[in-house]
């Protein structure tokens, strides 16, 4: 007897999830989305609503207060919460993924007992710096020093573009920040370490809140400061030199998210362009009836179709505690953020003057997607490191 297997929701667990955050987001996500964008606001009371449905520390194990999901999960929380707010999600995606992922997979027990139960809960909210005002794809590049002195080390340095470094408009930090710094090394070879910053850290504040941008304006951007920050040392994950692998094997797991954003984007556009063209009449017709604007429709779904296998196949090989899965991380992101921003483009085309204005969604949706190519690795970055393993590696069928 042949059995079926769903690629989107593999197990009935995952479809409960995805039913749960789409219940969430239909009552709670949407009727707020396009104010707090309108405002560039982030929503905290909702956000913490995340974590009343398990949802922040998503990847994080039980025994940790998480709800012990994998990738695959990741991949439905990020695409249904996108679908309706994009801004309000990349919050989302820099706690849980950037984050507490990130803490779960690198820190101790010990480390983990301490911190991830506040992260899964909401208690805390967390963010990752990594860019700085100078450096963004060249992380080796980064200017940041942590030096040890006696029982703390001491941390120097600015980033830039970080999401919830802050909370508010009164640059408020977020609760704590896991903070990528020089260790030691030579300028072409550094070694790299990773800290969590508490608020609470002397000499960590918030440089100023990045405003007026393009899009995702419903989560807070901010650049932070380190001036001879104190950092105790037991807040150093791991040994001393070796988060250079913390952050490729993170970047794994936020390169597949940020590609789940892209699906959740691409499926509203889809949807609305859909319903507009069935709805809307030219010269006696429906818009459908014409070849141009179906074009634009069935090209869109057949995008979004292979946007959406590539991703869940790709979340379902993902094994979110070891590195090597590069390749088809940057390959999901590479396909399938410029198909988000295309499809939301067409949609707009479809709805006409409708499609320019705020009430029909699509471009606050087109202007969120843009920041998908820039985010967590250019589409140039992807490019070279997906040439550059194929070169190495050579391809496997």
């Amino acid at each position: 007897m042949w059995q079926t297997f769903d690629l989107f929701n593999p197990t009935e667990e995952h479809a409960m999830l995805r039913k749960m955050v789409r219940e969430f987001v239909e009552n709670e996500v949407e009727p707020q989305a396009a104010e707090y964008d309108r405002k560039e606001q982030f929503n905290l009371e909702l956000f913490r609503r995340l974590g009343d449905l398990g949802l922040l520390g998503i990847t994080v194990p039980e025994a940790f207060g998480g709800s012990g999901m994998d990738g695959v999960a990741a991949v439905i929380a990020h695409e249904e919460i996108a679908a309706s707010d994009p801004g309000f999600c990349l919050a989302y995606l820099a706690h849980a993924m950037l984050c507490a992922n990130n803490i779960a997979a690198n820190a101790s027990d010990a480390q983990k007992a301490k911190w991830l139960p506040k992260l899964s809960s909401g208690e805390w909210i967390g963010s990752m710096a990594m860019s700085e005002p100078h450096v963004g794809t060249d992380v080796l590049g980064m200017k940041s020093t942590a030096v040890r002195k006696g029982e703390n080390y001491i941390l120097n340095g600015r980033k830039m573009w970080i999401t919830n470094g802050t909370l508010d408009d009164q640059r408020t930090p977020g609760d704590c920040v896991l903070v990528y710094a020089k260790t030691g090394g030579t300028q072409e070879r550094p070694l790299l370490s990773s800290f969590l910053v508490e608020k609470s850290h002397p000499g960590f504040s918030v440089g100023q809140k990045i405003k007026d941008k393009l899009g995702m304006r419903a989560s807070n951007t901010a650049e932070l400061v380190f001036q001879d920050c104190q950092v105790p040392g037991g807040n150093r994950l791991g040994q001393e030199g070796e988060s250079m692998m913390h952050m490729m094997r993170n970047l794994e797991i936020e390169r597949l998210t940020l590609a789940a954003m892209s699906l959740g984007i691409a499926r509203r556009s889809l949807l609305i362009m859909s319903k507009y063209a069935s709805e809307r009449e030219a010269f006696g017709k429906p818009l459908s009836a014409f070849g141009q604007i179906q074009q634009m429709i069935s090209t869109s779904y057949a995008e979004y179709q292979a946007a959406r296998t590539y991703v869940y196949d790709t979340a379902r090989r993902m094994r979110l505690d070891s590195y090597g899965q590069r390749l088809d991380s940057d390959g999901v992101k590479l396909f399938a953020a410029p198909a988000a921003k295309n499809i939301a483009d067409r949609a707009i085309q479809v709805l006409g003057g409708y499609g320019y204005v705020g009430e029909y969604v699509v471009e606050r949706l087109w202007r969120d997607a843009k920041l998908l190519e820039i985010g967590g690795g250019t589409n140039e970055a992807h490019q070279k490191n997906i040439c550059r393993d194929l070169v190495k590696n050579g391809m496997s069928v």
